[in-house]
């Protein structure tokens, strides 16, 4: 009978380095949101307002 738990150490190592390419990635994704966020801050409810309107349109089939 197997083991229970039986992992090779090159199978944890691909999982860690999967799960630390994930989590860089996510930190770059955050940064660039965060600039996008800064410069487009005033503009939000514009922003927000325009794609309810591309929403609307889209459902009374104008686009």
């Amino acid at each position: 009978m197997p083991e229970r738990a039986a992992i090779e150490v090159e199978d944890l190592l691909k999982i860690v380095l999967g799960l630390a390419v994930v989590w860089l990635v996510l930190e770059i994704v955050g940064e660039v949101v965060g600039v996008f966020t800064a410069l487009f801050g005033p503009l939000r409810p514009l922003l927000g307002l325009a794609a309810v309107a591309l929403i609307a349109l889209w459902f009374l089939d104008y686009i």
